[in-house]
């Protein structure tokens, strides 16, 4: 009896059992903390690429965006190599996976500007340009089976075609 009651009293390894409870709790918080870090950081990336392709397609003349019209097709593969690579000569993507074909370029003419600075003039208004994306999520541990490999990453963004 006296021996049980000197086993509970003895503190020693405390430390190490509770260590060893709480060893697998940590490691799922680290790889869920990196996990949600990469997704953020993917999906920053994305959106950044967006707004630059919004932004290069803003700047290309006029014509390649007619009212009533189509998008010039030089036009819309630029502007999707520029969202895809940050160039219009670049092969790699910013997002690995991201594909031309997960990226759509469309427009459509506001005619409430047709008479206002520089549309002063144009016939159909201003042409508002949308670049969207949307790609697979690449995850860090997707291949421990932790994560569906169907989650996607997606933006979009808009801009005036000022013909600069």
């Amino acid at each position: 009896m006296m021996r049980a009651l000197a086993f509970l009293r003895d503190t020693r390894g405390a430390a190490a059992a509770e260590m060893a409870l709480m060893i697998p709790l940590l490691l799922i918080f680290m790889f869920v903390g990196f996990e949600a870090g990469h997704y953020f950081y993917t999906e920053h990336k994305v959106i950044k690429s967006v707004r630059e392709g919004a932004r290069y397609g803003g700047r290309l003349p006029w014509i390649n965006f007619p009212c009533g019209g189509s998008i010039s097709g030089a036009a819309e593969s630029q502007i999707k190599q520029v969202t895809r690579t940050g160039t219009t000569t670049g092969t790699a993507a910013r997002v690995p996976g991201m594909a031309l074909d997960d990226i759509t370029v469309t427009y459509r003419c506001d005619t409430d500007y047709e008479n206002d600075g520089i549309f002063k003039g144009t016939t159909g208004g201003a042409p508002i340009l949308l670049v969207e994306a949307r790609t697979a999520y690449p995850s860090l541990f997707e291949q421990l089976g932790l994560l569906d490999s169907s989650i996607d990453v997606q933006a979009s963004a808009e801009a005036v075609v000022n013909g600069i």
